[in-house]
């Protein structure tokens, strides 16, 4: 550790490195300064099983982060390493460290003044959706071509429905007729899913430089409860913001959980949703009217879009999603398309939210 610690350029010595159990995906430490009044650090472990492009992925983060710092200079913020993630670079510049086993290895300046929420209400739904809409207005003016997509094809439903049309084929672990209910659901709603897809290549729509990982936990909150800081930027890429606005309400405005055996517990939060999209769209000033149109569509793409991919995986033999009990995606693919139904069922009062 201490070997991999040398190879940053840290401004002063540090403590013993704590690990922090944040995320599912890295390894992450904080590295506490060893005198009063230093700067620590957090140091993380890229898993570059899922991340393959180390080298883009942090161009993406260090593009991002260049850009909102610049922004907030302009505005005369005074507390901007408070307010945007630092990568602090190796002895030799780059943006990472690659061992000589292969691991990779980044290092941020550490935030110690902000604070994150697990629980999602309306006053911190509000307060998120302000967060995301100010995170997407400093970078609509940034060309979503300078950055390249950290994992390819993430939030492209014409992939997913590929990836799901194979796993019926190949039929892996035999589950395809037991699945055929499931599998209608999604044809039937294929076409109107794949909305966005056609209507950039028709030119009617923009890609932008969205956060792919909306949730309330992603960012951080000041003492006084205000957000503060956009964190966790390794799926910072192209995309729509309709995603955005989508997979935040996916999991903050479900009534249920992920995984609910009980379908009658999922419904929409209605209170959530309305309190994020007032948030969001006081912020989100960039937006185009098609945008704001398809924000409700977002919803809804993004829980058809995890039903696929939960099922896709249920199909392919549980080899992508860890599981707790045999039928666990399926149980998750069920719970997904019931969000789905119940985002249907509420489509124009949600639609009446975002026009009022």
């Amino acid at each position: 550790m201490q070997n991999i610690i040398s190879q940053f350029r840290l401004s002063n010595p540090i403590g013993e490195p704590r690990p922090l159990k944040v995320g599912l995906i890295n390894d992450s430490f904080i590295l506490p300064a060893a005198e009063q009044g230093g700067e620590s650090y957090f140091l993380q472990r890229i898993n570059h099983h899922i991340f393959t492009n180390v080298e883009g992925l942090q161009r993406n983060i260090q593009i991002v982060t260049d850009h909102i710092r610049e922004k907030l200079i302009s505005q005369g913020v005074s507390d901007i390493d408070n307010r945007v993630l630092r990568l602090i670079p190796t002895n030799d510049g780059k943006l990472y460290y690659k061992t000589p086993q292969g691991d990779y290895w980044r290092v941020y300046h550490f935030i110690s003044a902000g604070h994150s929420v697990e629980r999602v209400t309306a006053e911190s739904a509000n307060l998120a959706g302000v967060a995301f809409g100010q995170f997407q207005n400093q970078l609509s003016d940034l060309k979503h071509s300078q950055l390249c997509e950290s994992i390819p094809n993430f939030h492209n439903i014409e992939f997913r429905l590929w990836q799901l049309s194979e796993a019926v084929k190949e039929d892996k672990a035999g589950r395809v007729a037991s699945s055929k209910d499931i599998l209608d659901e999604i044809n039937r709603r294929a076409d109107d899913m794949c909305l966005g897809e056609r209507l950039f290549r028709e030119g009617k729509l923009k890609k932008r430089i969205n956060h792919c990982d909306t949730k309330v936990n992603n960012m951080l909150f000041d003492d006084e409860g205000k957000p503060m800081c956009i964190v966790d930027l390794d799926t910072v890429m192209p995309g729509f913001v309709f995603s955005d606005f989508g997979d935040f309400m996916r999991t903050a405005a479900n009534t249920g959980a992920e995984d609910d055996r009980d379908l009658n517990n999922i419904h929409v939060n209605m209170e959530v949703f309305a309190a994020y999209t007032e948030g969001y769209l006081s912020e989100a000033q960039f937006l185009t009217d098609i945008e704001k149109k398809l924000l409700p569509y977002g919803c809804r793409l993004l829980s058809y879009m995890q039903t696929v991919r939960f099922l896709t995986d249920w199909l392919n033999g549980d080899t992508y999603y860890k599981i707790q009990y045999p039928e666990h995606n399926l149980v998750r693919t069920r719970a997904q398309l019931q969000l789905l139904k119940e985002q249907e069922r509420m489509q124009k009062d949600m639609q009446a939210i975002v026009e009022h």
